[in-house]
């Protein structure tokens, strides 16, 4: 009797072809549901949004993307109601030890509510308060969380709806900082 992974190995080296196949029907599952999910996602350069900070503090997009000259920067849009936005929790705080990450607190109360909730979830995150979910909606955003990746200049290189990986988050911040 032949061994279980010769018999496999000799299984895929006869029916490659239709693995191949198999494989790239869902890789393009996998890019058309990412398409879908971002289609109305801003491309190109974002406009100079006004944020106000969960400390009070007011300056615009370009004003924080400034104080980091040089680098791509993530804004990671979330909400405090969002169970997927609560997975992610772990991730964007390690990626904000690493990377200038600005998060969107979205339709998640005044700026004293989300710092009860930053507080009491230890997020050490800088927040911006997007209380009626007017920023968001200007971004296109029409689920949480998003994260949209700028590169050094400023333009959207980098978008994704739905759990994102810090793998992934990490990747794509590299890739736009290239």
């Amino acid at each position: 009797m032949q061994a279980p992974w010769r018999w496999l190995g000799a299984h895929l080296r006869r029916r490659w072809r239709a693995h191949a196949l198999n494989l790239l029907m869902l890789l393009g599952v996998f890019a058309g549901t990412h398409w879908w999910q971002t289609r109305h996602l801003p491309a190109g350069p974002l406009p100079d949004l006004a944020l106000e900070l969960v400390t009070g503090e007011r300056l615009t997009l370009a004003q924080w993307r400034a104080r980091h000259p040089g680098r791509a920067v993530a804004l990671h849009v979330w909400a405090h109601w969002c169970p997927i936005c609560r997975l992610e929790e772990d991730s964007i705080s390690r990626l904000q030890a690493d990377h200038p990450v600005l998060t969107v607190a979205m339709q998640s109360g005044p700026a004293p509510q989300v710092a009860q909730v930053l507080q009491q979830r230890r997020l050490p995150w800088t927040t911006a308060v997007d209380e009626r979910g007017e920023m968001a909606l200007g971004l296109g955003v029409q689920a949480v969380p998003v994260l949209l990746v700028l590169d050094p200049q400023g333009r959207v290189a980098a978008t994704s709806v739905g759990y994102t990986s810090e793998l992934g988050m990490r990747l794509r911040l590299w890739w736009a900082g290239l």
